[in-house]
This record gives C-alpha cells, structure tokens and sequence, in this order.
C-alpha cells in the first residue's frame, strides 16, 4: 500500500498515512489506514470531489472508508461528506448543531468561492453533521495497534477546530487550517484571533518537535514552521 500513494496522486507521509491536496483552494484530505478501519481527515468542497476521493481511497486500499474527522465548518472541508455513506463522523464540540443551522451560511460561502450553484445545494442538502463531539481528546482506535488522537484545540481559525495525531516515527499532525502554507492563515467573521496564538501551542505540545505537521493548505511543514507562524499571527492581532 505504502508504495502506491504517489500512483494515485497522494502524498505518503507515513506508514498508512497519505494526504492529497486538492484543485481548487489546494485543502487538504488525509487517510490514516488501519487493520480494521479507515479514517479520513476533511472531504472537499462537494459531493463530486468526495465521491472521487472515496473510489481513490477504495482504489487505494480495497477498502472503504469508515470514519471521518473533520477539520471545522468551512465548506471546503466539509461538503463532501455525505459521499462516504456509513461513515462515522467526528466533529469538535458544537460543530454539529452549528451545521445544521448554518446550512444558508455554508451555501452562500461556496458559491461566493467559485462552487456552482447547483453543486453547493446539493452539497448543502445532502450534509452530514457529526454523529460524534470532541470535547477535549478523543481516541480513535483503528486496529492493529494504530490509534488517532483528535483534539478540540480551539475555537481558534473557526470556532470548532479539530486537529488529528497520528504517533509514529516520526508523528503526523493534521492540523486543519490552524496551519497553512501555501498563503497566509485567513480570519474570517468566525474566528477567534486571541486565542489562535494558544491553540497552536497546544498543537506542537500534543506533536512535538519532531512531527511532520500538515497544514490544511500548502506543504507539509515543521514544528519550526509552526512557531513562527503563532509568532506571527500573536503579532498581527496583538496577542502573547
């Protein structure tokens, strides 16, 4: 398996561990394979996207995909859940009731972004909200001795940002938007600036030094990356 990511247009970033970036906003989608289970990290922008990484992922492993754990409420992470029928979804503490009544919100943002008016109703009707809240951690157990961590580290970039660790040698930190690289970190109207600083702070705590932590957009980076992206953004919202 490990040898076949790159076939399918995936990033190996560990033992049963691959991320693919998206066309589009370049977001990331990650799968964490284990004996019994597979869990996918973020779905994409609409029901086509997720029905073509659910056949990649099928392709991929001959398996289907069981859980999934989204990153937090934008439309570019979330739209295509529904394509993963079955799967148990996990989503920070509050983020399914803010689903079922933001539908409009998310609706109106995909368009706004470039999704076509019928992919993102479609989308919208179809959505999933999590069957399962993070508050705090919660461990996901995989089989075959391989588990994920998901961290309730916000609110923060939203107000339910959920992170996912994966330990091995070295860790993979799926960081959701907390993180990203490829431009800078964006504050929308349901941010919470002062306390963005903090949650990356939990964040390196939970990966440590030696992580490869993946950024919701952009390149894999490194724990240095990380620090210095806390430094500036607790410079440019004036928090420590």
């Amino acid at each position: 398996m490990d040898a076949s990511w790159e076939e399918f247009g995936w990033e190996r970033l560990g033992h049963g561990v691959g991320r693919r970036r998206l066309p589009g906003w370049d977001a990331t989608v990650a799968l964490v394979v284990g004996a019994d289970a597979v869990l996918l990290y973020d779905t994409g922008s609409t029901l086509r996207e997720g029905a073509e990484v659910r056949a990649q992922a099928q392709a991929l492993l001959g398996r289907r995909v069981t859980h999934i754990a989204l990153s937090h409420p934008h439309f570019d992470h979330v739209l295509g859940t529904a394509a993963f029928s079955g799967a148990q979804v996990y989503g920070a503490v509050g983020m399914r009731e803010l689903l079922r009544r933001g539908a409009d919100e998310l609706h109106t943002a995909a368009v706004r972004h470039g999704v076509g008016e019928h992919d993102a109703a479609e989308a919208v009707d179809a959505l999933v909200a999590p069957q399962h809240e993070v508050c705090g951690e919660w461990t996901v157990d995989l089989g075959g001795g391989r588990e994920v961590l998901l961290a309730d580290v916000g609110p923060a970039h939203s107000g339910h940002d959920l992170v996912a660790v994966v330990p091995g040698s070295p860790a993979v930190v799926l960081c959701g938007d907390l993180v990203e690289e490829s431009g800078e970190p964006q504050a929308g109207s349901d941010a919470f600036p002062s306390r963005w600083p903090a949650s990356l702070d939990r964040l390196l705590a939970l990966g440590g030094e030696d992580a490869v932590y993946v950024p919701g957009h952009g390149a894999v980076v490194d724990a240095a990356f990380v620090r210095d992206q806390r430094e500036q953004l607790a410079v440019r919202f004036g928090v420590s």
